[in-house]
Parts: structure tokens; C-alpha cells; sequence
């Protein structure tokens, strides 16, 4: 997948645990933990918002895109 999730990343960084994350956020750990391994097929907006909030970071330091073979194929059909 071409997104890249930093999450752990910005933890450390800012050496706060997932499960005082996910407490002030208002999700479960478990739901914390796929978003983390990149396991989610999508994130709310208001649950981006309220990570940035609470580690003061911007949504660009927790996802990253990377280009894919997928997406230079998109490129050449057009």
C-alpha cells in the first residue's frame, strides 16, 4: 500500500504509549493498533484531527505516501 502510517514514529517522538493515546482520543486500543500497522482501509478525519491535537504534529507526520508499481501502471493507462 502507497500510504505509509508513522504513528509508532510520532509516539516515540513524542514518547507517549498507545494506550494514553488511545484514551484521550476515544478509541480502542485495538482499533489504535490497526491504524498503527496500517491494517484500516480508511481514518476519520475527526479521529486524524484529535491524534494531531493530542501529539502536536500534523497529519503529514503520520502518514506518508510512497509510490507503487500499482501506481505507475495507473499512470501509463491514461
Amino acid at each position: 500500500m502507497p500510504v505509509i502510517v508513522n504513528l509508532d514514529v510520532m509516539l516515540a517522538r513524542r514518547k507517549v504509549r498507545s494506550k494514553a493515546l488511545a484514551e484521550a482520543i476515544g478509541i480502542t486500543e485495538s482499533n489504535l493498533s490497526l491504524l498503527k500497522s496500517g491494517k484500516v482501509k480508511g481514518v476519520r478525519f475527526s479521529t486524524l484531527a484529535a491524534i494531531c491535537r493530542y501529539l502536536e504534529c500534523e497529519p503529514g507526520d503520520i502518514l506518508a505516501y510512497e509510490i507503487s508499481d500499482d501506481d505507475l501502471r495507473l499512470d501509463d493507462s491514461e
